[in-house]
């Protein structure tokens, strides 16, 4: 069974999407995981600055008093 000029267009074209599909799938792929990836960082950052606040809200709650320097100082 021979194509015709008509149905070989239509089946190149078919490829071409085809192709076109498989990479976009691929990209996709990869952009959800490198997204992920961020938010697993963004995540624990977040909770490293809050601990951290809380240590410095400690550490100041607890830190000696400040003397105040004489005036010709």
């Amino acid at each position: 069974m021979q194509m015709t000029m008509n149905e070989k267009t239509l089946a190149d074209r078919i490829d071409a999407l085809e192709a076109r599909l498989m990479f976009q799938e691929e990209t996709i792929e990869t952009l959800n995981k490198t997204i992920t990836e961020q938010w697993l960082k963004i995540d624990a950052l977040t909770r490293q600055v809050a601990g951290l606040g809380e240590r410095l809200q400690e550490a100041e709650a607890h830190a000696p008093a400040e003397e105040e320097t004489p005036p010709h100082y």
